[in-house]
């Protein structure tokens, strides 16, 4: 695998992307721009990050920000879990490491939020350390390149590729761990469908002249996801909305509509409303998380009066101060229309 590191890094030096968080090796950038690149594609994160920097510039302006202004900010790029470790990241800096963002892989690591491959990032690009950064990218690469029929899904698998690129990590390991990682998002493509002749390994990667590029590797996933069924209710007091926020763990403490699991009826609605003076189905939205799959239907509803348990809010309230979840979005757009 030497052989491929001073032709991967030449590659890297001549086609990388330029990316805002590539500027300067200041850490915190570096960080908020991993963080957010976790299940997000480069193209939709840029805007997000610019935003986010320069709402919160710094460690100290992160551990200080209110939760429902984090989450404003963060809205839209889901999982806002990560957003919530950020915050709780940052007040450990401040607390334990005197506002300075920690120099050393270790320290790194105990950070809410920061699992391996995002300490691996941060300690090699920032500072220099050689550390490993061991994503599906690379993983994917390293397979091709060595025609290795794996299953990456495996940690077992996970750790002995590590292990295996950690001995031919050079001088610059950051350098190193972008490159791969670039080349496996702009070149070796996954699902099959990699650019083989743009490649700079195109006529030394082994899986390539073996025709097996399209096969390798494997990832076993199961595609079940856990069905669940909501009712919304759009409630609408003259020209304000009721909101509440989530308490359960998924998307828990976000604004969301009110709503019941299951799908009631019609007649339920009526019975459940008795002071509203209108009601009319609603659209349906189908969101798929993770591990879940949510169905949703909703009803427009206008009442008489505010119930004390919502929150109330215009639309323009709503979208300037109110983080709503994609998963609601769609009905956001609905009322907007009423």
């Amino acid at each position: 695998m030497k052989r491929y590191v001073e032709l991967l890094l030449n590659w890297f030096y001549e086609n990388k992307r330029d990316l805002p968080w590539r500027k300067a090796t200041n850490p915190y950038h570096v960080w908020i721009s991993e963080v957010m690149l976790q299940q997000t594609r480069i193209d939709k994160v840029i805007s997000y990050y610019e935003k986010f920097i320069e709402k919160i510039p710094d460690i100290k302006s992160l551990s200080e920000i209110s939760d429902d202004k984090l989450l404003k900010l963060w809205e839209g790029l889901g999982y806002y879990s990560r957003a919530r470790n950020l915050k709780k990241a940052a007040i450990k800096i401040m607390n334990d490491f005197h506002g300075e963002f920690p120099n050393n892989y270790a320290d790194i690591l105990s950070l809410p939020g920061v699992g391996e491959y995002t300490a691996g990032a941060i300690a090699s690009v920032c500072f220099q350390l050689p550390e490993v950064a061991i994503d599906g990218n690379t993983m994917r690469v390293y397979c091709r390149l060595c025609d290795l029929d794996l299953d990456i899904s495996n940690l077992q698998v996970k750790k002995a590729i590590a292990n295996k690129i950690r001995n031919i990590l050079p001088e610059n390991p950051g350098d190193f761990n972008q490159a791969i990682m670039e080349l496996g998002e702009t070149i070796c493509l996954p699902n099959g469908h990699p650019k083989c002749l743009e490649c700079p390994f195109c006529y030394s990667c082994s899986a390539h002249l073996n025709q097996r590029e399209t096969l390798i590797p494997r990832k076993i996933i199961s595609s079940q996801k856990l069905e669940e069924e909501y009712t919304l209710f759009l409630i609408k007091y003259k020209n304000k909305y009721a909101l509440h926020k989530r308490k359960t763990d998924l998307l828990k403490n976000m604004w969301e509509f009110p709503n019941e699991p299951g799908f009631l009826t019609y007649d339920e609605i009526k019975e459940k409303f008795k002071n509203s003076t209108f009601i009319k189905i609603g659209i349906t939205n189908t969101h798929l998380f993770s591990h879940k799959k949510w169905f949703m239907n909703s009803y427009f509803i206008e009442v008489q009066d505010q119930m004390n348990e919502y929150v109330w809010a215009t639309i323009e309230e709503i979208e300037s101060n109110y983080a709503i979840p994609t998963a609601f979005m769609p009905f956001l757009a609905y009322i907007k229309t009423k």
